[in-house]
């Protein structure tokens, strides 16, 4: 884990993919505010992870080896209640998007928009809105209302 110089939205990137991990990586150090506290690669090391140390994201995919997104989500929601997640993920049928609604996800990511959503989506989840992918935004999928957070995402 990297240091963090104070006032900058601290970040958990875990994918299972290194080239995935590399491309958020480069999307979000064009960003001055954001910081990458650490690169996981399952659900399982990020569990180990957030008894050191708790970030305000973690951006998560959904389909690892060991422990998943979905039931990551549970976990970290169970323990961490303030840490937000934006599940990263291929699949973009509505049964998913489901799943990690109910889990607590506060976004939902498809890795074909990463490159031009990314940052959106972060920004949106730090100002307290869910985020869902535009490929996304017709899955008619509602979620709990959270404690501090907004039903529509501003975009």
């Amino acid at each position: 884990m990297d240091d963090v110089s104070p006032g900058s939205y601290e970040i958990f990137v875990v994918d299972d993919h290194p080239l995935v991990r590399q491309e958020i990586r480069n999307i979000i150090e064009a960003s001055s505010d954001l910081h990458i506290l650490a690169e996981l690669q399952d659900g399982l090391e990020l569990l180990e992870c957030l008894k050191r140390r708790v970030p305000h994201l973690i951006i998560l995919d959904i389909a690892m080896p060991r422990l998943g997104g979905i039931e990551a989500t549970r976990m970290i929601k169970a323990s961490c209640p303030r840490t937000r997640v934006l599940i990263l993920t291929l699949h973009n049928r509505r049964e998913y998007l489901a799943q990690a609604v109910q889990a607590g996800a506060e976004g939902y990511l498809l890795k074909e928009e990463l490159d031009k959503e990314l940052l959106s989506a972060i920004a949106a989840i730090r100002k307290g809105y869910r985020y869902r992918s535009p490929l996304m935004r017709d899955h008619g999928v509602t979620a709990p209302p959270a404690p501090g957070f907004r039903a529509n995402s501003p975009t």
